[in-house]
């Protein structure tokens, strides 16, 4: 009980001190700035600024989420199947010919669009293009294709030039050194017919690096 009551005390002695702050210092400066229009005016402008100032803030942080919250990967979709298997593209060595025929069914020489996992993280991946360079059964053999130019100088990738799977007309690239293996039933669309001179320089880098015939 005594315990209790120490501390209503010590609350109360508080409450008086910061009453006492209040009535004694704040009371008197909030009376001289209303005498003061001067003052006053100047009060009225540096909350205005500091508004201002928290709303921008608010509103850049609430464009840097949105902005974050679009740079993150998708989460994999539902029903369609997707293209999870990555491997090196000595393991699929094989005979590399050019047949494309945009009749439905992609063959050789086409750029597919796909669901593609990511290597680091299978929960999440990317609809991007691919270039089919072969088949087993109704399991596509694709490689994958960027339009960032940071590939430009790295040996594992080759440029291919613009073409109608970019939208945007940008330059792509195709990665050399993974294979992907695309189920058919996991095609959204097919994208384009590449040029048999620009599939001949894929194809001359998968014989010359990685055992393809």
């Amino acid at each position: 009980m005594l315990l209790v009551m120490a501390t209503q005390w010590r609350s109360f002695r508080q409450f008086l001190k910061v009453s006492e702050h209040l009535v004694f210092n704040e009371a008197p400066k909030l009376v001289k700035q209303l005498q003061n229009p001067q003052t006053m005016q100047r009060n009225i402008q540096q909350g205005l600024q500091k508004g201002l100032q928290q709303g921008l803030k608010l509103g850049l942080d609430a464009l840097a989420s949105q902005v974050i919250a679009a740079e993150k990967p998708a989460a994999l979709t539902a029903g369609r199947p997707v293209t999870n298997s990555i491997v090196p593209t000595a393991h699929r060595a094989r005979k590399v010919v050019y047949a494309p025929d945009l009749d439905g069914r992609a063959d050789p020489g086409e750029i597919v669009w796909t669901w593609v996992v990511f290597e680091d993280d299978p929960t999440r991946g990317k609809d991007r293009p691919v270039l089919v360079v072969g088949r087993d059964r109704q399991t596509l053999l694709g490689l994958m294709l960027s339009s960032q130019d940071r590939h430009s100088g790295d040996r594992d990738w080759v440029g291919i030039g613009t073409g109608p799977w970019d939208y945007e007309g940008r330059p792509s690239w195709v990665r050399l050194d993974r294979v992907l293996d695309v189920p058919e039933e996991s095609i959204r669309r097919e994208g384009a017919i590449v040029e048999r001179t620009t599939f001949d320089i894929v194809a001359g880098r998968l014989r010359a690096d990685f055992s393809w015939t």
